[in-house]
């Protein structure tokens, strides 16, 4: 069953770190965030990454679940994520920035760290619902 690591995209901007730090994910570690902000979630095969979140309480962001709008958009730092379709995300997002939509999103990976509530990134604004 695939892990996906996470970390809130508010967390990191609220520390002053970059999402390109190498050591991201073991600053967020070290650094005492609640799980909403920082922690593991266990995915089952062909679930969607926002619903195991909600199936662990968790309140992520998102507005349509259809892959049509940018508020459940995660940045993928490590692993891959299989998105169903979606028509809002550019090739140069997905492809070079990483961008992934958690509402229609599985890991396709045995181990995944992404950045959820990227909503926040300024390339990601003018899709947000």
């Amino acid at each position: 069953m695939p892990t996906v690591t996470y970390l809130n995209y508010e967390a990191l901007d609220d520390q002053g770190w970059d999402l390109d730090d190498e050591d991201l994910f073991e600053k967020a570690a070290d650094a005492g965030l609640d799980a909403e902000d920082f922690g593991e979630l266990e995915v089952n095969q062909g679930e969607y990454i926002l619903e195991a979140a909600e199936a662990q309480g968790y309140d992520w962001p998102f507005s349509c679940r259809a892959g049509a709008c940018a508020n459940c958009a995660a940045i993928v730092k490590e692993g891959d994520i299989e998105m169903d379709m979606q028509q809002i995300l550019s090739d140069e997002e997905v492809n070079d920035k990483n961008v992934r939509l958690t509402c229609i999103g599985s890991p396709t990976a045995d181990e995944v760290k992404i950045v959820y509530n990227a909503k926040h990134l300024d390339y990601l604004q003018n899709r947000v619902i």
